[in-house]
């Protein structure tokens, strides 16, 4: 089966800009819109939990689509995030994601009701009837408490919106499940220290938190397996790239950690909104030696052909 839209390279998950008093940050939005579409990402994810849609209501969910989508004008494709634990809510964020024209629509798994898979798969397929878009399924059962099944992939699959996932479990053999026994489903990496292994099995497109403030770092691990098929070169840069990961999951400050290395690239990523709290000096000191040894040997990599 022919997907019906293809996911390609790396999709951003836009992080969400706040004033100190917790208001959206618009013009902040719009410079990491432009230096995302800038620097060759090749996607961007509206209302992912990278931008915090936990912290959000439906209504500032759909602004914010809204407005990036708008403020992007087409240059990229933008995926709509449905997650809530509500199905009425998620039927509203997918049937704004239609009205606005997003090309595609992100569905997780409602999270705490732990929902069996013939009820999530009932869920998911009332969520695409409200968008009628493609979609990108996001297995993380580690936040949601549930598995994407196979009776939840066949079931979903009576729907040919259902064109992609990206799989966040991190077990490696639900990598190798999905690609050998549901190829018209678009594998997309959805765990950051694994990307290598995804792109090994034909993952088409990676969706990474990272790629918020080191998108070239990213498009280029992509390239070099993607596009080059050059995995020694691959296996070079996924290298450079550890110590980043371990950075990025320390302690649970992923989101923490994500915004301020876009306030390093001079971009106004402001705090983050409550329950979480901001990085400390040793955690920004940390992330700053990290990110600066990478740039640099990850640029040698690429210089080299």
């Amino acid at each position: 089966m022919t997907p019906i839209f293809r996911f390609e390279g790396i999709y951003t998950p836009v992080v969400t800009p706040y004033h100190d008093d917790g208001r959206v940050n618009w013009d902040a939005l719009a410079d990491v819109i432009d230096f995302l579409v800038d620097k060759g990402v090749h996607g961007l994810i509206s209302g992912g939990s990278t931008g915090e849609n936990y912290a959000q209501t439906v209504a500032e969910r759909l602004e914010l689509a809204r407005f990036t989508r708008d403020w992007s004008a087409g240059k990229l494709p933008l995926v709509v995030g449905t997650g809530a634990m509500l199905t009425e809510a998620s039927i509203a964020l997918a049937t704004g994601a239609r009205e606005m024209a997003a090309d595609a629509i992100l569905l997780a798994s409602p999270p705490y009701s732990v929902p069996t898979d013939r009820e999530n798969a009932l869920n998911a397929l009332a969520i695409d009837k409200a968008a009628d878009l493609p979609v990108m399924l996001y297995n993380y059962p580690h936040r949601t408490g549930t598995m994407m099944g196979p009776d939840f992939l066949d079931r979903v699959g009576r729907s040919r919106n259902f064109c992609g996932i990206k799989e966040s479990s991190g077990d490696i053999n639900r990598v190798h499940l999905l690609a050998r026994d549901y190829p018209h489903i678009q594998l997309g990496c959805g765990m950051d220290d694994q990307a290598l292994e995804f792109f090994a099995w034909g993952a088409p497109f990676w969706v990474c938190g990272g790629s918020n403030f080191l998108p070239e770092e990213h498009v280029a691990l992509y390239n070099a397996c993607v596009v080059e098929g050059n995995f020694a070169k691959g296996r070079r840069i996924m290298s450079a790239m550890m110590p980043l990961m371990r950075v990025l999951e320390q302690g649970g400050k992923f989101i923490q950690t994500i915004k301020h290395g876009v306030t390093m690239n001079g971009l106004d990523a402001g705090p983050v909104r409550s329950p979480l709290k901001g990085l400390n000096k040793d955690d920004k000191r940390a992330l700053e030696q990290v990110t600066s040894i990478l740039k640099r040997a990850i640029a040698d990599i690429v210089a080299e052909g």
